[in-house]
């Protein structure tokens, strides 16, 4: 049952919230030490706030999770993992979550708190909105940086990066829509109810046009932020952000998988390299030049 519990947590999924030590690397104080375990707790916080939205989420929707091919494998619709115990688990997360943010850092506890009710929201009625539903999935990342920006003493984080962030992740959005109508095809609405407000030639649209915008955000950021090399070395890192970019297209579209981004992040070898060379590229540009 504690393996259940734990799989419902969707520890895969943490790879998202990875995203808080946004502002830690490029405000430059990765190397900070007491910026760094804050960081860092505050990754581990965002875990567990992200995995009772996963819990609450799963419970309403396991009717329908029941009839997913996927998804009725999932602990609480194939009945591995009693309700009554999932509904003990999420709420245990949630205030404990609570509790240690306010004293990691209030402004931190607000963001958890905002991104808790969101997704609250998202699960109850957002999610069954056409365009609004990866909108909140994109608010969600924002508010992952955000929380990285309001644990540490910020010097010179440039505003670019949340709209980078966002224009990633409406692009990941989108084409995890575009995966699910992929597999399911005719019944996709019976599924998830707002896949009937889709159709693959607008999300091909949707997913051309924030592809498009985000390598160029992505490009102006790299020359024109405050905090970057002012020989233009961050420049270098484009090609690796293109790559990625043009990978996922290649994966929806050609190789019909997406439905869950992390798992391409965790299983794709040409994915996770051209992320290593960026990550590696950024932290050269940064801290050793």
């Amino acid at each position: 049952m504690l393996t259940a519990l734990f799989k419902t947590m969707r520890p895969r999924q943490w790879t998202k919230n990875i995203f808080i030590f946004a502002a830690l690397v490029f405000d430059k104080q990765l190397l900070n030490v007491d910026s760094f375990l804050r960081t860092l707790a505050g990754f581990a916080l965002f875990c567990l706030i992200s995995s009772s939205v996963y819990i609450f989420n799963d419970i309403a929707d396991v009717e329908a999770d029941r009839q997913h091919p996927e998804k009725k494998n999932r602990p609480i619709p194939s009945g591995k993992l009693p309700i009554s115990l999932a509904w003990v688990a999420g709420i245990v997360l949630v205030v404990t979550t609570f509790v240690i943010s306010y004293f990691l850092a209030p402004g931190f506890e607000a963001v958890v708190i905002i991104y808790f009710l969101l997704n609250m929201a998202y699960t109850k009625w957002l999610k069954h909105i056409p365009i609004v539903d990866v909108l909140v999935i994109a608010a969600g990342f924002v508010l992952r940086v955000h929380a990285g920006v309001t644990l540490i003493s910020v010097e010179r984080f440039s505003p670019w990066l949340y709209v980078v962030m966002t224009l990633l992740s409406l692009f990941l959005g989108f084409g995890k829509r575009r995966a699910e109508i992929a597999l399911l095809a005719q019944g996709a609405g019976s599924h998830r109810k707002v896949l009937d407000g889709y159709t693959l030639p607008l999300l091909d649209q949707y997913i051309m046009i924030v592809s498009g915008t985000t390598i160029v955000s992505y490009s102006l950021y790299t020359f024109s932020a405050p905090n970057v090399p002012e020989n233009h070395s961050m420049m270098l890192t484009i090609p690796f952000v293109v790559y990625t970019i043009f990978r996922y297209l290649y994966l929806i579209q050609v190789e019909n998988i997406g439905g869950s981004p992390e798992e391409i992040l965790l299983t794709d070898r040409p994915f996770q390299l051209a992320m290593i060379l960026w990550g590696a590229a950024v932290l050269a540009i940064f801290y050793l030049l």
